[in-house]
């Protein structure tokens, strides 16, 4: 099976994930595919994954796997939401991003900086058969960076029930608790109705 993904955290994150549950993920690289930059024209999460899932399935005749996953914070009425890799302007700077966060969060208080992680799993078959599965972790957005883990908005995003961010937790409790992990549970639960 093909990661339909160039972001390296994102390809290790999910292959970790996935070997539990016996899967090999091959990435876009070693299918081939490693210049391929696949446009992102959806409004929604669903959208964009399937838009990778597909077009990588398509290109390969293999099955792919592709998630897409986004911050939403309440304070911004759901931004970054599906621009949360270019939220600063710039495609994944993840450091620019996590400033802009901040300094648009700088006046909020504690209390209102509740925020969510969505991810969207779509697994496309050549054949046009697809399943879609979605994840979501709440938490909220601490005041400053914590840990050196992680990537993206894992410095700044701490899960309910724990008082450090995802990068300060480690990438074990994230791979439980998290919401990339949520939604491959998820396609998985969808994978063994269809079996």
């Amino acid at each position: 099976m093909i990661a339909a993904t160039q972001n390296k955290g994102k390809l290790k994150e999910l292959r970790q994930i996935t070997e539990k549950y016996g899967q090999q993920l091959i990435s876009m690289a070693e299918a081939g595919l490693g210049d391929l930059d696949i446009e992102e024209t959806g409004t929604t999460f669903a959208e964009n994954s399937y838009i990778k899932a597909h077009t990588v399935a398509q290109l390969t005749g293999k099955p792919c796997i592709a998630d897409d996953t986004g911050l939403c914070v309440d304070a911004l009425d759901g931004a970054p939401g599906i621009h949360s890799a270019r939220y600063s302007g710039v495609h994944g700077d993840d450091q620019a991003n996590r400033n802009k966060l901040l300094k648009d969060l700088q006046d909020v208080p504690m209390e209102q900086r509740t925020a969510h992680f969505t991810c969207c799993i779509t697994l496309c078959w050549p054949d046009g058969r697809t399943l879609v599965a979605e994840g979501v972790c709440p938490g909220h957005i601490a005041a400053e960076e914590q840990g050196e883990g992680g990537f993206g908005y894992d410095k700044l995003f701490v899960p309910d029930g724990y008082s450090e961010s995802f990068a300060a937790l480690g990438v074990d409790v994230k791979n439980k608790i998290g919401h990339r992990a949520r939604a491959l549970a998820r396609l998985e639960e969808l994978l063994d109705a269809e079996n």
